[in-house]
């Protein structure tokens, strides 16, 4: 499987906009079980810094930019500046994850295969490599 996994949303733009979108079925290879959202990041804040046993999730910066930090359990290193909304990331379980420099405006959308679970989650670096 490719690293990291950037997935281009179908999209209808016309005089009154665009619009993009997100079928679990046919975009996804999880059902969403929850979807949540960051925003007002300050200036040099870090999210994320943790990596999932079993969720996966797909991040799309719906408004502004940030960037997606990645290390996968395989060693692979890799790190994606999302700025467009018709762009998303999967993030695989068993991959570390930091979002850092947002623009002022950004938006983070989450959707995620599974329930909040905090046993999910893996938080401290030196457990994970």
């Amino acid at each position: 499987m490719e690293f990291p996994k950037l997935i281009d949303l179908r999209s209808f733009c016309d005089g009154r906009g665009a619009l993009s979108f997100v079928e679990a079925a046919r975009d996804l290879p999880f059902e969403i079980r929850r979807c949540y959202w960051l925003y007002g990041m300050p200036e040099g804040c870090v999210r994320g810094a943790h990596a999932h046993r079993r969720l996966s999730e797909l991040i799309i910066a719906v408004c502004g930019s940030f960037t997606v930090s990645l290390e996968n359990d395989e060693g692979c290193v890799s790190s994606v500046r999302l700025d467009r909304p018709d762009r998303a990331l999967l993030v695989e379980k068993m991959t570390w994850h930091e979002l850092t420099g947002f623009s002022e405006d950004a938006v983070c959308l989450v959707l995620a295969s599974e329930d909040y679970d905090e046993t999910d989650y893996i938080r401290d670096k030196n457990n994970f490599e």
